[in-house]
């Protein structure tokens, strides 16, 4: 067992004091062996022009709401917007925003809480509604 010790700690104190001109320990190498391997990037919520709710809706509305994926109602389907509608604008966008059923939040993501309403109005609207798009 003492051997044993004894040998780990020699090797340790080798390897700890190698040669200062180890092409491992180089800068270079070390720079490579800890260079990052992601990043965040933020983003500004506001500040660029806003999109308008049909912009809102092709990015990221329309992968559903255009063929009633999952559930969600179809754009131009009077019938499954009219009691969605019938809520008023500030529960459709809750909904939006939080989520519901089988779609996924909305607040928070590519788009600011503005444009996800203006999204809903633009769907809501197409679909037998008649609400104001929101103002900033």
């Amino acid at each position: 067992m003492r051997l044993l010790l004894a040998l780990s700690f020699a090797s340790l104190g080798l390897v700890a004091c190698g040669n200062a001109n180890n092409a491992s320990m180089d800068a270079q190498a070390v720079a490579s062996r800890i260079q990052k391997v992601g990043s965040v990037q933020l983003q500004s919520a506001g500040g660029g022009e806003l999109r308008s709710g049909e912009q809102v809706y092709q990015a990221q509305c329309g992968a559903c709401h255009s063929s009633g994926a999952l559930g969600a109602p179809k754009l131009g389907d009077n019938a499954a917007w009219g009691a969605r509608i019938g809520k008023g604008y500030d529960a459709l966008l809750v909904s939006a925003l939080k989520g519901k059923g089988n779609m996924a939040a909305q607040g928070g993501g590519a788009f600011s809480d503005l444009e996800i309403g203006r999204a809903v109005v633009y769907m809501a609207n197409k679909s037998g509604g008649n609400l104001a798009e929101p103002k900033k």
